[in-house]
């Protein structure tokens, strides 16, 4: 019989997970395969940058104190990131819609899983996370 107890619990390989995102998000209006348009375009440049740097100062925050409000935030930010290239207009543009599409799903996924295993947990050992 498996052990599931490897998903009932919020490790900390997570928030690395979601540092890493953040930083794969910043860095995305200027990757080699982008089209011209976009890495002029300031808008999408400031929408990446901003989100990227959210989903970042988060993880690092669910790193060293643990809160609900830090999952559901992600979970919304990642909704966004699915919906900007719609809303803003560069959803025309091959590479980085889809590329923030996937990068959106992962952090919806994540902050889901994270929510899931922290939703029975008590403050205290909320605060306990990572030590």
């Amino acid at each position: 019989m498996s052990d599931f107890g490897f998903l009932n619990t919020h490790r900390t390989w997570e928030d690395w997970c979601g540092m890493l995102l953040g930083a794969m998000i910043v860095a995305s209006p200027w990757f080699p395969v982008q089209d011209a348009a976009i890495t002029g375009d300031q808008t999408v440049i400031l929408n990446a940058v901003a989100i990227g740097l959210v989903v970042f100062g988060i993880s690092q925050l669910e790193y060293v104190a643990l809160q609900r409000w830090q999952e559901v935030t992600t979970i919304l930010v990642g909704l966004w990131l699915i919906g900007s290239p719609y809303v803003l207009g560069y959803s025309g543009e091959g590479f980085l819609r889809i590329y923030h599409t996937g990068l959106g799903a992962v952090l919806v996924l994540l902050g889901m899983l994270q929510l899931w295993q922290d939703w029975d947990m008590t403050d205290q050992d909320m605060l306990r996370h990572g030590q």
